[in-house]
């Protein structure tokens, strides 16, 4: 599973008033796991910057008179993506400036969403905290994510920044394929199994009851956050009663 945690930072706040992306923040989870790419990029607007903005950001005109345009790495940047799920706070946001960005360099009608899927962390947190605040500062507070050097805002940065705090309340699970068919990988094909005939048999180790009593109390706290949702763990045990329940004599 490849998913890219994207942040934009722009000359204002609305593509429709001639607002432009100044700046894109990318990072990698593959399996759930950051990954060693990124992608970062300033950019040229054309245009001023609002003064509200550069207040939030700190980027100004000077600083990106000789950077790049969006035309100019538009196919990097849609080849760094394309595939890939989108991990966005506050999706229509960036969306709607990405698909102006779009719409400007081709005119062609191809909007973000036909390269990725998306998913918006901002509707996903509402869900799960229903009447608190769900702002990137707070949900940093709520998950015990640092983010005390973040002065202000910036692409990248706060992709990082959102990157732990998704993972943190997604639960840091692994999906797990419940129903495959054992004889079949995830593209449908037959496993291979190799195994080993000079590898000394693996020891069983067995939990002690405080560790077994931990694990409930995690899983407990884990599905109270998740609104009450069954962890993947507790729908194992469903799917897998005889291995759920191993003999402990």
């Amino acid at each position: 599973m490849r998913q890219i945690v994207l942040d934009t930072e722009t000359t204002g706040l609305e593509p429709s008033a001639g607002h432009r992306i100044i700046e894109i923040g990318c990072v990698e989870l593959v399996d759930r796991r950051r990954s060693e790419r990124f992608f970062h990029q300033y950019l040229q607007p054309d245009r001023d910057i609002d003064s509200d903005a550069v207040d939030v950001h700190g980027i100004t005109n000077e600083f990106l008179a000789d950077k790049p345009r969006f035309a100019d790495i538009a196919e990097d940047f849609l080849e760094f993506i394309r595939g890939a799920e989108l991990v966005i706070h506050n999706a229509p946001f960036d969306v709607g400036f990405l698909n102006h960005e779009l719409a400007l360099w081709k005119g062609d009608g191809q909007k973000i969403e036909s390269y990725c899927r998306i998913l918006d962390t901002l509707v996903l947190a509402r869900e799960l905290h229903p009447g608190q605040r769900n702002s990137l500062d707070a949900l940093c507070k709520r998950y015990e994510v640092d983010n005390s050097h973040r002065d202000r805002h910036g692409a990248l940065l706060d992709a990082e920044i959102l990157a732990d705090v998704y993972l943190r309340m997604t639960g840091g699970q692994v999906t797990l394929v419940l129903d495959a068919d054992p004889g079949q990988n995830a593209a449908g094909g037959p496993v291979q199994r190799l195994r080993p005939t000079d590898r000394e048999p693996l020891p069983v180790v067995v939990a002690t009851e405080q560790e077994r009593e931990e694990h409930e109390r995690y899983l407990a706290n884990m599905e109270a956050q998740l609104g009450g949702t069954a962890s993947l763990w507790r729908r194992w045990e469903a799917a897998e009663p005889a291995a759920a329940a191993p003999d402990r004599s």
